[in-house]
């Protein structure tokens, strides 16, 4: 808005300098581009284009005009194709990209062509010379105004992916950690709903258990919103999930159903991961005892092993029965694809798949320190 009148009082002062009519399609070419950006938003949306040509176009007429007109009437052209410039640098900044790709590839015509008339006597090749010498103008409005447009687009994109990495991660948090507790809360209305009626007196010590899983999918929820309200700092570190809890997963596991749960951690294997490494092992308990509750509710037994194997720490999860097609969901296998997506990026590999009639959950993480039975 501002070039564009900039151009108008500099194209009619032309016009007075000049003591001619060069100055006037000129000061018309910057009247059509004023009207085109300082207009209501539904004229900048269609007339754009017609602005952009009609004032490319009566620019190259100005400068077909300027023949003959003296070095006052060059002086004042030139000028105005500096104003063009600013316009075109403020159309690379704010215009849409078809506005931009028509309205200055036109202008940079027209600005390639302004000096044709001013050089009398000049062979071919030379105007082709000068036309291509004079495009580098628009080249460098295409930095001024382009190059900010481009690094916000970027800011743009960057926020976009730091949200949807916050989405997943949200995601993933309530699958793995909250999903849990609320399976034990609807195993354990079942069965309190079951025994009601032939035993009532067993649906308090159900009840117990159900405020016992509602309270931990609450911390739960509480441990999520924490990490990502700190996400990058020690205090989220800090929040992940440890090896410690898993003593607590497992006991409310078995609690809550008749499903025998053991774990067994090695000292060694304990003490070789690190946190990130550790947190993805709850993960990936938590969502193997997940599973075993949905669709392999029969299950008379659960195996849970921590071990060190050279440089890694292995971990299996294991459970006597194998999920029966009435158990299985018609959606699901989300949380597996992103332990399987986790494991890859610290190192480790990831299975869950049938093994000697049982159903096994197994990891492989990379181990810290030296491999034990070696020395430096």
């Amino acid at each position: 808005m501002v070039a564009g009148t900039a151009a108008v009082a500099v194209a009619c002062a032309g016009v007075a300098a000049a003591g001619s009519y060069v100055g006037l399609p000129a000061a018309l070419a910057a009247g059509v581009l004023l009207a085109g950006a300082a207009g209501p938003r539904a004229w900048r949306r269609y007339a754009g284009r017609a602005c952009a040509a009609v004032a490319a176009a009566l620019l190259a007429v100005s400068a077909l005009g300027a023949q003959g007109a003296g070095e006052a009437g060059s002086r004042w052209l030139f000028a105005a194709a500096t104003a063009l410039l600013a316009l075109q640098a403020a159309a690379f900044r704010w215009a849409p990209v078809r506005e931009v790709a028509l309205g200055v590839g036109l202008s940079a015509t027209a600005l390639a062509l302004w000096t044709q008339p001013l050089l009398p006597g000049v062979t071919f090749l030379e105007r082709v010379g000068m036309g291509a010498f004079w495009t580098l103008p628009t080249l460098g409005a295409a930095v001024v105004g382009g190059y900010p447009r481009l690094r916000e687009r970027r800011e743009r994109l960057a926020v976009h992916d730091a949200r949807r990495t916050q989405q997943l991660t949200l995601a993933h948090d309530l699958h793995d950690f909250v999903a849990h507790d609320i399976s034990g809360i609807v195993a354990q209305a079942q069965a309190a709903r079951f025994v009601a009626a032939q035993d009532p007196a067993a649906v308090l010590p159900a009840l117990e258990r159900i405020e016992r899983a509602g309270l931990a999918a609450l911390d739960s929820i509480d441990r999520t919103v924490s990490m990502l309200r700190e996400a990058g700092t020690p205090a989220a570190r800090e929040a992940l999930p440890a090896l410690a809890e898993l003593d607590d997963l497992v006991r409310r596991f078995a609690d809550s159903g008749a499903t025998e749960a053991r774990l067994t951690i090695a000292p060694d294997a304990a003490d070789a991961l690190s946190r990130e490494a550790a947190a993805t092992v709850h993960r990936i308990v938590t969502e193997a005892l997940t599973n075993v509750r949905r669709h392999a509710p029969g299950a008379a037994r659960v195996d849970i092993t921590l071990v060190r194997q050279g440089r890694h720490v292995r971990l299996d999860v294991t459970n006597d029965t194998l999920p029966g097609p009435a158990t299985a969901r018609p959606r699901g296998g989300s949380g597996l694809l992103a332990l399987t997506e986790r494991v890859r990026a610290l190192g480790g590999t990831f299975e869950a798949a049938p093994a000697d009639g049982h159903w096994r959950t197994s990891a492989t993480l990379p181990a810290l320190g030296p491999t034990p039975g070696r020395t430096p």
